[in-house]
C-alpha cells in the first residue's frame, strides 16, 4: 500500500473566484517541514501571527476547483467557515494522520460514530467505511 501524501476535499460554501465561479472541491498535501518554517519569514506573518495559515494553506492546498496554483490571496477571500474547515482538514492530515474524520453523536439515539470528513461517509469501528448506525 503506498504512503498517501494527498487528500481530496470539499469545502462547505466555496471559493467564489473573480468571475463568480463557486470552486468547492479541492486537493491538500501533506505538509513538510519547510511549508512550516518558510512561512515564518513572510513579513505578514512577522507583522500578525494569525496571519501563518492563510500563508501555510496556500503553500499545502494544490488544487482548488479549477486553480492549480492557490495563491495568498484566494486563502484570504474564503469564507470564514471554509477557512476553518481547511485549518481543521490540515491538523487531522497532519498531526493525526490517515483518514481525516470527526467524531459525531446521533441526537436520535446518541449512537457515537466517526464520519469522514472527504466523503462525509461514516467509518465503521473496524477502521473501514460503513453504514449508518441505528439512529
Amino acid at each position: 500500500m503506498a504512503f498517501k501524501t494527498q487528500y481530496s476535499f470539499r469545502l462547505p460554501r466555496g471559493f467564489v473566484d473573480e468571475d463568480g465561479n463557486v470552486h468547492r472541491d479541492g486537493v491538500m498535501r501533506l505538509a513538510t517541514a519547510r511549508d512550516e518554517i518558510l512561512p515564518l519569514q513572510d513579513y505578514r506573518v512577522q507583522s500578525n501571527r494569525a496571519y501563518l495559515v492563510i500563508v501555510l494553506l496556500s503553500r499545502v492546498v494544490t488544487k482548488l476547483g479549477e486553480h492549480n496554483h492557490i495563491t495568498v490571496d484566494m486563502v484570504e477571500n474564503l469564507f470564514s467557515t471554509d477557512l476553518a474547515y481547511l485549518q481543521e482538514f490540515y491538523r487531522k492530515i497532519n498531526e493525526e494522520g490517515g483518514t481525516p474524520k470527526h467524531h459525531i453523536q446521533c441526537p436520535k439515539c446518541q449512537h457515537e460514530m466517526d464520519v469522514d470528513m472527504v466523503t462525509g461517509a461514516l467509518i465503521a469501528e473496524d477502521g473501514g467505511s460503513g453504514q449508518a448506525g441505528p439512529g
